[in-house]
């Protein structure tokens, strides 16, 4: 059977009205700092490649280094900010979606705002004086991506921030909240005060796993906002962490059952898990069952970098999701994002969306 979100939730948005604020991101905005680096700069620094880190003391000159010796491009970045505004880009319609971060009083904060405002995005963001504003080195080595963030002021926002007249307007225009694993580390009591408010309105609650080291090391707050979860993101090596870390084995079909069947706070819709896996297949788990969703193989002469390749797919899948559309469908906006994303440097997109 085709799976279709609940209809009276949302009901064909035609019109542009109902679109106003309707997907909701909150989490780290970081300035992406980008460059092609030779493997021996990951040595120097000790990073891997299609991996995620927060930045360690001996992480810190990397980000000197790096804009000092190599041609870098500073891009409005960090994960769930690239969904929001690849799911903006693919609705079309000024407004559609919003943003809670906290940056710096700062001129990259000043950037990274205009970025995203100049894409259409509702920025409803917290602005801590004395603090810089995030940056995410973006290491780009054969088209694959290692990242290291310095969340800096990022690590500032509080659940306070919430109870502004802006962002509790924002909540509840909202109709699908998402944020990244990856704002676990900063503000889980934000997280569980909005998805309390998603249960209790119907909405909807997409979460992404993000980085094999949030299923390591914040467990915890994983499962915290796991058991609101709607719709669960994840790659391939994320989901491969997941069941180690919890015993589920190693065959990811199992895996994403497994997380699909897990306790959820609103009972009104079973849990859908999507695993994308890069150049194979993507997987949806829902209701005991899974479907695969091959990707159209990209030339390889055509892959500038996979930087901001996960987070246009959960981006091109909201934009459908919140016009009521199937989960083929989500899916199919989704491997549209994320190959002309991978044709670009960074997370960016023409002006135009082609996708029909």
């Amino acid at each position: 059977p085709q799976h279709f979100v609940s209809s009276s939730l949302i009901s064909n948005m035609s019109s542009d009205l109902k679109l106003e604020g309707a997907i909701l991101g909150m989490c780290n905005p970081l300035l992406d700092i980008s460059s092609d680096v030779p493997a021996e700069f990951l040595e120097k620094y000790e990073v891997s490649l299609n991996n995620a880190i927060l930045a360690e003391e001996k992480h810190i000159p990397l980000y000197e280094d790096l804009i000092a010796n190599f041609p870098v491009q500073y891009i409005a970045g960090g994960a769930t900010l690239n969904s929001i505004r690849v799911a903006q880009w693919m609705l079309g319609v000024p407004g559609s979606s919003a943003y809670f971060g906290a940056i710096g009083e700062d001129k990259f904060g000043e950037q990274l705002e205009q970025c995203a405002s100049d894409d259409g995005l509702r920025m409803v963001l917290q602005k801590t004086p004395g603090v810089a504003t995030g940056t995410c080195a973006v290491l780009i080595n054969g088209g694959e991506r290692s990242l290291v963030a310095n969340l800096a002021a990022a690590n500032t926002f509080t659940s306070a921030h919430l109870e502004t007249e802006d962002a509790k307007d924002a909540v509840k225009k909202a109709q699908i909240v998402y944020t990244s694993g990856f704002f676990l580390t900063v503000s889980v009591d934000s997280i569980m005060n909005v998805c309390k408010s998603v249960v209790e309105d119907n909405k909807i609650y997409a979460l992404n796993l993000s980085a094999p080291f949030i299923v390591q090391f914040f467990g915890e707050q994983l499962a915290s906002a796991m058991f609101f979860a709607d719709f669960v993101f994840s790659n391939e090596s994320e989901a491969a962490t997941y069941g180690e870390v919890k015993g589920l084995g190693s065959d990811l079909a199992t895996i994403a059952l497994k997380i699909a069947a897990q306790p959820k706070a609103s009972g009104t819709r079973p849990r859908v898990v999507v695993f994308t896996q890069g150049a194979s297949a993507t997987l949806v788990a829902v209701e005991g069952k899974v479907t695969t969703y091959p990707v159209e193989a990209l030339p390889a002469n055509q892959l500038v970098d996979t930087n901001g390749a996960g987070d246009a797919f959960v981006g091109g899948f909201l934009s459908q999701l919140v016009q009521g559309k199937d989960l083929a469908e989500c899916v199919r906006a989704g491997h549209f994002a994320s190959r002309v994303i991978i044709q670009r440097s960074g997370c960016t997109f023409p002006k135009e969306c082609t996708f029909v």
